[in-house]
């Protein structure tokens, strides 16, 4: 049975209402879901209440963006069962803001550059705490001027270096500072998907400021990677957790709710981390 520890909902990057992908969960037999959404911790109390409805077990979850600048690359921090999540929210917020800025500035590149208002995108990006890349090429697409989300006109605006390029990158905390808050909010840090953000030189620091876990099983982490991330977790006793990274229409490929996730071994060992930690620093 499924267990999928990373999704997102329409209020950050995907493209399906907090119901909706409940309902996907349900119908897809996958019986334990955490949502993650970026920077955003306000559908977690609505998603466990449907989760109860539809016989979904929720887990308490948000990933936090970081940037990495000695190395010059961005970091997600997924946090789990937050004890006292209303500590987070001034990090959501300050994320957020960081976000919405970087937004702003795209949207107006966009519309200078293509014949839309910023109504198009703002349209596209219902439900959302933000404007993503993904809004904006959803926009663009229902102007005809693509017909995908992720493609050539999305490496033109959003990757290649040149005149076109729109891109704008938010100021985010440190990685160590995402773990410090987490922590303090009583939260367990685990850092994702390595393998995408190619993170592995950060990684050792990371444990010494206290990181929990490490995200093995992931659609973007390659055999190789999961060995790696396996070793390295077992050697420094760190959680290991997995998930789909679902975004829905807005992935970069096609990914399927739980096709990538945990067994039941790794869900109670998170499920019991707090406490087991608890009972080793008493000794």
């Amino acid at each position: 049975m499924p267990i999928d520890l990373h999704c997102h909902t329409r209020l950050s990057d995907g493209s399906l209402g907090i119901e909706d992908l409940i309902i996907l969960a349900a119908n897809s037999d996958v019986k334990t879901l955490a949502i993650t959404d970026h920077d955003c911790i306000a559908g977690n109390v609505r998603a466990r209440i449907i989760g109860e409805r539809h016989g979904v077990k929720i887990i308490h979850g948000v990933e936090f963006s970081a940037y990495d600048d000695e190395h010059d690359k961005k970091v997600h921090i997924l946090c789990y069962l937050a004890e006292k999540p209303d500590r987070l929210e001034g990090l959501c917020k300050k994320n957020s803001l960081a976000r919405r800025k970087a937004g702003q500035i795209m949207v107006i590149k966009t519309c200078r550059n293509f014949p839309i208002n910023p109504e198009f995108i703002t349209k596209c990006a219902s439900g959302s705490t933000n404007i993503y890349k993904q809004h904006i090429m959803h926009a663009l697409m229902e102007c005809g001027y693509t017909n995908s989300i992720f493609g050539e006109l999305f490496q033109k605006l959003f990757v290649k270096e040149g005149p076109e390029n729109i891109n704008s990158t938010p100021k985010y905390p440190s990685p160590f500072e995402i773990v410090r808050q987490i922590h303090e909010a009583g939260g367990i840090a685990v850092l994702a998907h390595p393998g995408f953000y190619d993170n592995f030189d950060i990684l050792d620091e990371l444990i010494e400021n206290g990181l929990d876990g490490v995200e093995v099983w992931h659609p973007e982490n390659s055999e190789e990677e999961i060995e790696k991330l396996i070793k390295i977790a077992d050697e420094n006793d760190l959680l290991k957790t997995g998930g789909s990274d679902f975004h829905g229409m807005y992935n970069s490929k096609p990914v399927k709710l739980g096709c990538c996730g945990v067994s039941e071994k790794e869900l109670q060992a998170l499920l019991d981390y707090k406490a087991k930690k608890k009972k080793k620093n008493k000794k």
